[in-house]
């Protein structure tokens, strides 16, 4: 039910339509952000005490966020009269992103700007991670490894054969793979990124740290 009802809110969403200012609902496409959860520990996660990197977690590819996108920038903080989640809302989704507090931050700077409820939000978010598929091949390293970027994007494309490699981009920060960002249209489909995002890390030894 909640596939479909997403589908059909999907049919609602305003298709490229640009105003002054950044009002909710006025974007151009959607940044599924991916996180690689070891390196998030590594350089922050760790030092805050996040549930997402206690010894029990094993998570790899994390959804850090779905942004709301101009073809060039993108809306923040956007004003909105819709409810924030409640706790319950943002609990649920740490399955995919680790820990709530990710959820709650990621409604109050993104979420605004897409113009429907919280809840709505959320579950957009849950079908766009569900769309893409994570390479297993990543996880079952067992063990830290340095290697190109462009290997990591490699890895998407072939676990996600409709994938072309200008939809998508691998970031990296202090030396280690961050993240991958995937482009989608306002149906949750692939499609080219904007110059501003379509910047790939250039790393040839990268560190993608091993699952926990």
């Amino acid at each position: 039910m909640l596939r479909l009802f997403v589908i059909c809110l999907l049919t609602l969403l305003p298709f490229g339509v640009r105003a002054d200012g950044e009002a909710a609902g006025d974007f151009d496409y959607f940044v599924l952000s991916l996180s690689w959860s070891p390196t998030w520990c590594a350089l922050d996660g760790d030092d805050r005490g996040s549930p997402q990197c206690t010894d029990d977690k094993d998570f790899g590819w994390v959804l850090h966020g779905l942004w709301p996108q101009y073809e060039d920038g993108y809306p923040s903080y956007c004003p909105t009269a819709k409810r924030p989640p409640s706790r319950g809302m943002t609990a649920e989704m740490a399955d995919i992103m680790g820990a709530p507090g990710v959820a709650w931050h990621q409604w109050k700077k993104h979420g605004t700007c897409v113009g429907v409820e919280a809840s709505q939000y959320y579950g957009l978010m849950r079908l766009a991670y569900e769309k893409i598929e994570r390479p297993q091949v990543l996880r079952d390293l067992g063990r830290d490894v340095r290697l190109p970027a462009s290997v990591v994007e490699e890895a998407f494309l072939e676990a996600n054969p409709g994938l072309k490699r200008e939809e998508i981009t691998i970031t990296c920060r202090s030396g280690r793979i961050q993240e991958a960002r995937i482009c989608l249209d306002m149906k949750l489909q692939p499609r080219r990124c904007g110059d501003d995002v379509i910047r790939d890390c250039r790393a040839q030894d990268a560190l993608l740290e091993k699952i926990r």
